[in-house]
């Protein structure tokens, strides 16, 4: 043996323990990490592959004809609809249109009870 080298000495049992215990709980740490990385690039990968799962429309030119008197009230976005609050003769109608290819989704009309 050199002076260079060290001579390791055994752990006691207590040590053995112990680092057997800190191995195990860096193994379940590691395991927890890459869990939660797959979770996230899983939930990445189906929110892109969800998206051009649809239709693509491109919306040209659109007109949309309101009654006569109808006033514009508000304007909104909900998620992939387009609100239009209106104002027809002191009666309030909400249209909705598809952000994506601006045709109407619907309509709702408030009125007063008689």
């Amino acid at each position: 043996m050199t002076t260079t080298d060290t001579a390791v000495p055994e752990p006691t049992p207590e040590q053995a323990a112990l680092f057997a215990r800190v191995r195990r709980m860096m193994l379940i740490a590691g395991l927890t990490t890459a869990l939660a990385i797959c979770a996230v690039l899983i939930a990445v990968g189906y929110r892109l592959f969800k998206s051009e799962g649809r239709a693509v429309e491109t919306a040209g030119d659109v007109t949309a004809t309101l009654p006569k008197g109808a006033k514009i009230v508000a304007t909104g976005v909900a998620g992939d609809r387009l609100v239009i609050t209106l104002d027809i003769g002191g009666i309030t109608e909400i249209r909705t249109f598809d952000a994506h290819t601006l045709r109407p989704a619907g309509k709702l009309k408030f009125a007063n009870e008689p």
